[in-house]
């Protein structure tokens, strides 16, 4: 589940970026006044930088000060440069985000919340609903754009699997086996934030003991172990991947408390446990329950190519290798063919210059 990582990720896709207030009124020149850069001819100006600067550093208790100011400054006006020019490559062949596919996205985000707790965060951040649809519609003409020019295009050959598998064959043996696991966790800590999709949490170990209960009931009745994990398990790691936790060695389980490692080991792919309660070892009261799932395992020993999981693996690791590469150079060549000014740049070189 992706929705959540909006609000984390920030209004945009933009990392790290904080405002230099000393530099407030050093770029209010003759060229350039409140706006900090120009590309073809369309203009970014500073009150859109400051939205994405309140958004990014919201909540932040330490708030950077001096050269790291500027630059992180800087990377936020790069990355809104960049996406500037997408959106006008966008309109050249047509793939702009609709109204409608905008309306669809933004009711997918919001599904999981109640509107007072969309609104909330949304307020929490400092953006309006506004910002974040046009947020969203930029997001997903980028897909749609990079879809079309690079995605699409790439052709992973099976002569391209059989070379890297026949370069990287210790790769894919296994020194001890893996188990691939899934949880779903109950606690009756009433502090804790939960954030399945029914908003449910229990707030006392009754409550929760009750609770997993329940869901082992379900469980019992032939119900998908995803789904009730997205839906009431209160792991904050998990439960939007329907409580997914991913391959781990056989030597990790071996380190797990005795009651999860004897329980686990006894299952067979597509098997759960019993409930397990989770004890507190300072005062060895129980802390929360799970039950664990027990996805698949994987035996020690090489994998040969005619498997079909090797070669799954390949293909995506080469695919999303070639396409990060694809894009990287795209983003370069449609540089290469913009008239950009950063006004803002050249105004940090200025008073960095005559400060020394």
């Amino acid at each position: 589940m992706k929705n959540r990582n909006h609000f984390g990720r920030g209004a945009l896709f933009i990392a790290g970026a904080f405002l230099l207030l000393g530099f407030a009124a050093c770029n209010r020149n003759t060229s350039g006044g409140d706006v900090m850069a120009s590309i073809n001819g369309r203009k970014i100006y500073r009150s859109e930088v400051d939205k994405y600067y309140a958004n990014q550093t919201a909540g932040s208790d330490q708030q950077p000060v001096g050269e790291q100011a500027v630059s992180l400054r800087l990377s936020i006006l790069n990355e809104l440069v960049s996406t500037e020019i997408l959106m006008q490559r966008a309109e050249k062949l047509g793939l702009l985000a609709t109204d409608e596919e905008v309306d669809r996205r933004l009711n997918e985000i919001k599904s999981p919340y109640t509107a007072e707790e969309f609104n909330k965060h949304l307020q929490d951040k400092k953006i309006t609903l506004d910002d974040f649809k046009r947020d969203l519609r930029r997001s997903l003409t980028q897909d749609k754009v990079l879809n079309k020019e690079i995605t699409s295009r790439i052709n992973i050959t099976d002569q391209d699997v059989s070379n890297y598998y026949n370069e990287h064959k210790a790769e894919f043996n296994l020194i001890e086996a893996q188990y691939h696991l899934a949880k779903i966790m109950v606690s009756g800590t009433a502090s804790a934030q939960v954030h399945n999709l029914q908003n449910s949490k229990a707030q006392s170990d009754a409550e929760a003991h009750k609770k997993i209960q329940m869901i082992s009931e379900h469980l019992d009745s032939g119900d998908d172990f995803a789904t009730l994990a997205m839906n009431y398990s209160e792991d904050p790691e998990t439960s939007n991947s329907g409580g997914d936790l991913g391959m781990a060695p056989e030597s990790a389980l071996k380190n797990a408390d005795p009651a999860t490692r004897d329980a686990v080991m006894k299952l067979k792919p597509g098997q759960y446990t019993p409930v397990i309660p989770i004890v507190n070892p300072t005062n060895h009261q129980t802390a929360a329950y799970m039950i664990v799932k027990l996805i698949a395992k994987e035996p020690a020993g090489q994998r040969d190519l005619n498997d079909p999981r090797v070669q799954q693996a390949i293909r995506q690791q080469l695919r999303d290798r070639r396409e990060q590469l694809l894009k990287n150079a795209y983003y370069e060549s449609l540089r290469d063919d913009a008239k950009i000014t950063n006004y803002y740049a050249d105004e940090v070189l200025k008073n960095l210059g005559a400060a020394k």
